[in-house]
């Protein structure tokens, strides 16, 4: 039986770091990325083709995986502009995954190898988990966030909308992270972060504040 198809939007680290899940779930037939840089390239076979393409493949799933520590706060108006419901978003997890039977995982999420999601915990819509990062119980993850490799998010803490998790961060159990939020790689996170602000260090100390 043939494989679901699936269209992303954006070529970047995340497009490599996810490629493994997705080919264990979905049959890739392009990607979409209006860098001109890009123009009439493959990507594993996969043509490369403007955002507007999306209007070629009516029958393909898509998973956005566009964002960064420089772009990730754009990264919901992109996924808007797409204009899909959400039945139409694909999520992927892979195979090596573990995702508790009672956690919650929303649309467009893509949960990297050796990620860990246990019970009661809530990852929005539209989250990237990259390998090894851990949710533990009764957390949640705001629609859009993108959670660094090996980032440990602790028992009962509220990530927000559109935050990154840089990579090996470790925030506090029942600590929260407002929107937009940059944590920055490495940081230990003891007390609550504003929204929009970024931070960095063991302990965690506001860098910037918008």
């Amino acid at each position: 039986m043939q494989k679901p198809a699936l269209v992303v939007v954006g070529l970047s680290g995340n497009t490599l770091d996810a490629l493994s899940a997705i080919e264990a779930s979905f049959r890739l037939v392009a990607v979409l990325d209006d860098k001109p840089r890009l123009e009439r390239q493959e990507f594993e076979g996969a043509p490369i083709l403007p955002l507007t393409a999306l209007v070629d493949f009516p029958e393909a799933r898509v998973l956005c995986l566009i964002g960064s520590e420089r772009s990730f706060r754009q990264r919901a108006q992109i996924i808007s502009r797409l204009g899909c419901p959400d039945s139409r978003f694909a999520t992927v997890i892979h195979p090596s995954a573990h995702v508790s039977r009672l956690a919650r995982i929303g649309a467009g999420s893509v949960i990297l190898a050796g990620a860990q999601i246990v019970s009661n915990a809530v990852v929005g819509r539209h989250v990237i988990m990259l390998p090894q990062s851990v949710v533990h119980h009764d957390a949640s993850i705001g629609d859009n966030s993108l959670i660094g490799t090996g980032a440990i998010i602790a028992g009962s803490v509220r990530v927000g909308e559109g935050c990154y998790l840089g990579s090996g961060s470790t925030i506090k159990n029942g600590v929260a992270v407002g929107n937009g939020a940059l944590v920055g790689m490495a940081a230990n996170v003891l007390r609550d972060v504003p929204s929009g602000a970024t931070v960095i260090g063991n302990p965690a100390r506001i860098l910037r504040t918008g």
